[in-house]
């Protein structure tokens, strides 16, 4: 008889903050953000008080909320901050009017990525089949894997916090289930440091009182529309007959809604997936302008191009589809891409390309955001044409007329 499913939902509590305390443990206890711009805050405090271990600086040496001035957003906040309300993609000068106090670190993202390598080879040691989620998030596929039935996948999941902690000194929380749709609203049930349980039987009594807004795909749009129709709780959704959900969904979404409000979802736990595409973008502290500000813009942007490049180069990938991202001052988005006639990893391509992409939009706004993308993504020793696009292979894309100063930053 085959064992039942079971599958893990492995979230890291508060990772990048924590991560942080690890470095500085007096700030434990304490309302932290970590966010903001690209200045250094941490090397300009150990200026200050260099010859002092890291974990002697006093609190009062970090800078405030209150005193910050930007178009940051919060990557993440420790618990403390947190009932503040106080949450990640949050600007940080909307955090300071709710906690004025809390102390700003800027993110270590070599730091990060050290410890979110450690803690997953940690997990692979133990349960294999393990599906990247991002830095700070994975499944497991408990079924097959010794004590992964063991009180429903407790024991296993205790064993894994247990190991991640004595290689880390990070705390995570797990949630295991039939699926990996409520293994995922599992492993916020008892944040952080928890472990959560949930069996098919249990859907009605602990997943159908949650908000529409629980289920891993319903966005702002389609939670607005539910409850427009009268359904705030998973439960109203599952109430409602499949028919009359396709009716104001449609067919797939229809469906899809009333198989995730009864717990139903096959989908596997997918040990290795391509990416479809990478991309790289900055908010600026300020609004910038493609004339006035055209130097800083155009070091941005190969800045940018540049990072792309070597993302595919490490991660052994070649494109052809290469795109900008651009926010207006009025918070509006304009996207543009090409396809290239050969795959590419080179920097000096995908900033001409995207160099043409600029062409084909309006310059003359102030912009709050630049992003750089590379799409249509292939193996680099296996794509198919075998051969990378060089800078002077881009295609040129035709182009309404513009002031030579506005062609390119």
């Amino acid at each position: 008889m085959d064992s039942p499913r079971r599958i893990a939902h492995l979230d890291m509590d508060a990772f990048f903050a924590s991560v942080e305390l690890l470095r500085y443990p007096q700030l434990k206890g304490l309302p932290v953000v970590i966010g903001g711009g690209r200045r250094r805050v941490d090397e300009m405090i150990r200026e200050r008080w260099a010859g002092r271990p890291l974990s002697e600086i006093p609190p009062e040496a970090f800078p405030r909320l209150k005193d910050y001035a930007g178009r940051g957003v919060i990557t993440t906040a420790t618990y403390p901050a947190r009932q503040f309300g106080v949450g990640s993609a949050m600007g940080m000068m909307k955090a300071a009017k709710l906690c004025p106090q809390a102390l700003v670190l800027p993110v270590d993202f070599d730091e990060v990525r050290r410890f979110s390598r450690a803690f997953k080879a940690t997990i692979r040691e133990i349960a294999p089949v393990v599906e990247d989620r991002g830095i700070d998030e994975v499944y497991i596929d408990f079924t097959e894997v010794p004590g992964g039935q063991r009180e429903g996948g407790r024991v296993l999941a205790r064993l894994i916090q247990k190991a991640i902690f004595e290689r880390t000194a990070l705390t995570c929380s797990i949630g295991v289930a039939p699926n990996k749709l409520i293994a995922k609203m599992a492993s916020e049930f008892n944040k952080p440091n928890g472990i959560s349980v949930v069996h098919g039987e249990d859907v009605q009594r602990l997943i159908w009182p949650l908000p529409v807004r629980k289920i891993n795909g319903i966005g702002p749009k389609a939670e607005a529309k539910l409850h427009r129709l009268g359904l705030t709780a998973i439960g109203d959704i599952a109430a409602r007959e499949r028919e009359w959900l396709v009716g104001h969904f449609g067919k797939s979404n229809g469906a899809w809604l009333h198989d995730a409000a009864w717990g139903r979802d096959d989908r596997p736990v997918v040990t290795e997936s391509e990416p479809v595409s990478m991309s790289r973008e900055t908010t600026f502290e300020r609004d910038l302008h493609a004339v006035r500000d055209r130097a800083e813009l155009g070091a941005i942007f190969t800045d940018l191009c540049e990072r792309v490049a070597g993302d595919l180069q490490r991660k052994g990938y070649v494109g052809r589809t290469i795109g900008i991202k651009l926010r207006y001052d009025d918070f509006r988005i304009a996207t543009r891409d090409q396809t290239l006639p050969l795959y590419t990893a080179d920097a000096r391509t995908i900033r001409q390309a995207a160099g043409q992409c600029l062409k084909r939009v309006d310059l003359t706004r102030r912009l709050r955001l630049l992003g750089v993308r590379v799409g249509k993504l292939a193996r680099a020793d296996s794509a198919p044409n075998q051969a990378l696009a060089l800078s002077a292979t881009a295609p040129t894309v035709a182009a309404e007329p513009r002031p030579a100063t506005m062609d390119l930053f």
